[in-house]
């Protein structure tokens, strides 16, 4: 009887213990889900090489785009926007990947050079046995007062991004820039001032390159060629928004359902869970920063 008692509490503790133990690892359902409001379309339908082409290549609806020790390979969206919704499903290399950038952003930097605006969604390299570190970032207006400005956001993610592909997608609104991965809002950066928001029509891009000298542990470890080449894919390219050939009553793509933008209670929830287990640097809380230069983190 005492044999059969143990067994039962045994039971018990574990099924306590093994739900719990999952769901402090992935992140709740945000309820809402914007990439559904969106077609999938294919690489040539809203995008172009940029450049390595000889490093690029498109197999049915996946693009795989490749670094080695002679280039690497960018491309970009056939026209800018003002305002919209961007994703793209990736799949990144597993093994030794360190100071090797895959990205997925928004900029015009090709418009306004030195003074332009980018939205970042980073991929860091790494090194054997440690997590890929998923990097956003916003700069407004470059690096035109001699300076650049990062805002970043560092996260290690609740699975393995070199397994599968995951949804990454930028969503930007005259209000509000939300940054999310598979559908789940993972940070949300409010317009405070015109000086720390970006407002001028952007093109979406995508690329692998070199950073050697700060991707990974802040240069420490360098892009080691005898592991090459350097492969990611990319596909389910989703676009939608106001572009800048759109007419001024274009309305703006929300990540939410309310007409006004913002997040629901459950997207909120969701998100402060993935920044309390999975974020891992924030601007905002580094004293090492001049945030003189960065109003939006004083209050």
């Amino acid at each position: 009887m005492m044999a059969l008692f143990h067994l039962f509490l045994l039971i018990t503790i574990l099924m306590v213990i093994i739900p719990s133990s999952i769901n402090a690892y992935w992140p709740p359902s945000p309820g809402y889900r914007p990439s559904s409001k969106f077609r999938s379309m294919s690489f040539y339908n809203g995008y172009r090489n940029l450049w390595g082409p000889q490093h690029q290549s498109v197999d049915q609806s996946a693009l795989t785009i490749w670094l080695d020790s002679t280039t690497g390979s960018g491309f970009k969206s056939v026209k800018p926007f003002r305002s919209g919704y961007f994703g793209a499903s990736i799949k990144l290399q597993p093994g030794y990947t360190a100071g090797v950038i895959t990205a997925f952003y928004l900029s015009n930097s090709e418009a306004h050079p030195g003074q332009h605006d980018e939205v970042d969604i980073e991929f860091l390299g790494t090194t054997f046995g440690k997590p890929y570190t998923l990097q956003t970032n916003v700069y407004i207006r470059g690096s035109g007062d001699g300076k650049i400005i990062g805002r970043e956001m560092k996260f290690h993610l609740w699975f393995d991004p070199t397994r599968n592909f995951h949804h990454y997608a930028i969503l930007w609104s005259p209000k509000e820039l939300i940054f999310l991965v598979d559908d789940v809002p993972i940070r949300r950066y409010l317009r405070k001032s015109a000086a720390t928001f970006p407002l001028r029509p952007m093109w979406v891009y995508g690329s692998i390159w070199d950073a050697s000298s700060w991707a990974t542990e802040d240069g420490k470890y360098k892009a080691d060629y005898r592991y090459q080449p350097f492969v990611a894919r990319f596909t389910n390219f989703k676009a939608g928004g106001c572009s800048a050939y759109s007419p001024a009553w274009c309305r703006p793509v929300s990540a939410s359902p309310y007409r006004s933008g913002g997040l629901t209670r459950q997207q909120n929830w969701a998100m402060r869970w993935v920044q309390s287990h999975h974020l891992v640097y924030d601007y905002c809380r580094d004293n090492k920063r001049d945030h003189s230069l960065t109003p939006e983190c004083w209050g």
